[in-house]
């Protein structure tokens, strides 16, 4: 019953997003063909449901070569890859509304695990691996969120961000979901959802900490 609730309320959310969101999402697109490499879709190769590979929609807000350059798959803080407006898209999380569409064909959920390219998904411990993609990778979701500023743990002095990410980062991002999929209801999926807003609004909040119960504990690197 809840996987048909979650599927319904999916449909509904996306399509009143999409109704509430496309005169903004306009003028972006407008914004991104006219500046940097002219190019406002990115389609992106995926780990997703069942760990099959699908196709994630996103705007162009890096340039096209970046996946060979820098850090790959990683994105640090004013990483030079990003394009001036991918910049603001980024911060804003603006970037991630055309997997509305995703939502729509049915390959991503509004919440659940965010889907990684191939690379990323490798770097997970093996069981979680096996038990992350389970569900329908969202929009959103509690890795998201308690990652909501990825980017600053990755621009560390003296860190190597592949390895810092492999090590620290992957583990507890997957344990993260994991809790996700015990706890999963259309109650909690509400709470994320807030929650995403709210630490978008409030980026140092410790809300989830302190609303959600039974998160795994924070590292120290967290705290």
């Amino acid at each position: 019953m809840y996987k048909l609730l979650k599927y319904v309320s999916d449909v509904f959310l996306a399509l009143l997003i999409l109704g509430c969101v496309w005169w903004f999402l306009v003028p972006c697109m407008l914004i991104l063909w006219c500046t940097g490499e002219h190019k406002v879709w990115y389609l992106q190769k995926r780990v997703g449901y069942q760990n099959r590979i699908f196709s994630i929609f996103k705007f162009a807000t890096m340039l096209k070569n970046s996946p060979n350059m820098g850090t790959g798959s990683l994105t640090t803080r004013n990483d030079p890859r990003v394009l001036p407006f991918g910049r603001f898209l980024r911060k804003t999380k603006i970037n991630e509304l055309p997997q509305i569409f995703n939502v729509l064909n049915g390959t991503m959920s509004m919440v659940g695990p965010r889907p990684q390219m191939e690379v990323d998904f490798k770097r997970f411990p093996e069981h979680i691996q096996q038990m992350i993609y389970k569900v329908r990778p969202g929009i959103t979701g509690i890795g998201s969120i308690v990652f909501r500023d990825e980017e600053r743990f990755l621009s560390q002095p003296d860190i190597n961000p592949i390895a810092f990410y492999t090590e620290k980062i992957a583990p507890y991002k997957g344990e993260l979901e994991i809790w996700y999929q015990k706890h999963a209801s259309l109650r909690l999926d509400l709470k994320l959802m807030f929650l995403t807003i709210w630490v978008i609004v409030n980026p140092k909040s410790n809300l989830p900490f302190r609303w959600l119960k039974g998160l795994p504990e924070r590292p120290d690197y967290l705290k």
